[in-house]
């Protein structure tokens, strides 16, 4: 009996992990990769440096093939991409079966739609549909078992109140940047200038500490809530991520003049009447209006179940992870993600047969996601499939 046809969706850190299970397995394999090169997302932040140290980052399956790093140190994402990504995706078994350059727009079952056939095996029997791009041209290829590692960071949540966009958001959509910039290129952007920044995580205490440092930029630094949570713990095992907190959390009581923060506050509009973006914050029946030059929304990220919405896919509806892992998660108050583990092969099952979310997307948030349950979700794939 021949094995069957794996798309694995995405050439980041875990879809690489799932190719070199498939490769070890001896399954038929494709991997699709939206980016001109193997980690797309994570070169798009290639100047942050991580949390976590090579021997958190590389799993032993990867360094079965390759001479990885190791040690303390942590890499920067371009470093991560360069020296871990890129010779994976040039090993001899994973290279051909690797599709650059090509994003997959849609996902379904071949002669069915999402309401047919609902909790039946006649499912399964049908080949995935792929719909698929290169910028030039869209065709389509077969799976019968589909694995989507795409992430989240491609799809940034919305920068007004409730998730949803503010009024005048999208008209200036083009002028908002929702990814960390490359403050060590792009000083000459934003120094001298009145900015907006929005996001009480990770992605923005790294801005602001760095916005803080810029001659003459004044920040007007947004957040949601009063007391943010700031991502850290007492003891944390993690040093930068302790020591990036501490220094948010200094900024944000005021030790820069630099900083001007707007606790519990939402962003309720945005316009630009007179060359400067003018916005107005709320806090509760209390408004205040801003000019600002630049916008810096690092609201965080929500993966695109937009894929997938022609297959039967049970959904948390608070996390949009799988169901079942959602609630073990949820049930077992996961709390740090160093201490989050994987939780079986039956937690990523969805009633769609031989779909499975892996990664960070999978958990349905963005955080610290810590390789090491990535990969354990790959081997329980692999080890239901038999």
């Amino acid at each position: 009996m021949s094995k069957p046809r794996i798309a694995i969706l995405g050439a980041g850190p875990v879809g690489l992990e799932a190719a070199l299970a498939a490769a070890e397995g001896g399954y038929p394999f494709t991997v699709y990769e939206a980016a001109p090169s193997a980690g797309g997302n994570v070169r798009s932040w290639g100047h942050v440096r991580m949390f976590t140290p090579w021997d958190l980052n590389v799993s032993p399956r990867m360094r079965r093939r390759i001479e990885a790093p190791s040690g303390s140190e942590c890499p920067t994402g371009r470093e991560l991409a360069e020296r871990l990504l890129d010779p994976i995706a040039t090993l001899r078994d994973v290279a051909p079966n690797l599709r650059l350059g090509t994003r997959v727009l849609s996902l379904g079952r071949e002669g069915l739609l999402k309401h047919e056939e609902i909790a039946n095996a006649e499912r399964g029997r049908r080949p995935f549909r792929i719909l698929l791009s290169d910028g030039e041209r869209e065709w389509t290829d077969r799976a019968d078992v589909v694995i989507d590692a795409t992430g989240t960071y491609g799809n940034p949540n919305r920068l007004g109140d409730a998730g949803i966009p503010a009024p005048g958001e999208r008209s200036l959509d083009s002028e908002i940047r929702r990814q960390i910039p490359d403050f060590g290129r792009e000083a000459s952007d934003w120094a001298g200038r009145t900015v907006l920044l929005v996001g009480a995580g990770h992605s923005a205490q790294t801005a602001v500490r760095e916005l803080a440092q810029l001659p003459g930029t004044r920040v007007i630094w947004v957040l949601r809530h009063p007391e943010p949570g700031w991502g850290t713990h007492e003891g944390d095992p993690l040093p930068e991520r302790a020591r990036l907190a501490a220094e948010a959390q200094s900024l944000a009581s005021g030790s820069s003049p630099a900083v001007e923060v707007r606790r519990g506050m939402a962003v309720e509009e945005l316009s630009r009447p007179n060359g400067k973006i003018e916005v107005t914050l709320r806090n509760g029946s209390s408004s205040e209006r801003v000019a600002v030059d630049r916008v810096l929304s690092l609201t965080g990220f929500v993966g695109d179940h937009e894929l997938y919405r022609q297959l039967q896919v049970h959904e948390c509806y608070a996390t949009c992870g799988p169901i079942k892992l959602s609630a073990a998660l949820l049930g077992a108050a996961a709390g740090d993600c160093l201490a989050q583990t994987s939780h079986g092969a039956d937690t990523l099952m969805n009633p769609e047969p031989g779909f499975f979310i892996l990664g960070i997307k999978s958990y349905g948030r963005n955080n610290t996601f810590l390789m090491r349950v990535g990969w354990e979700q790959v081997s329980e794939v692999f080890g239901a499939l038999g």
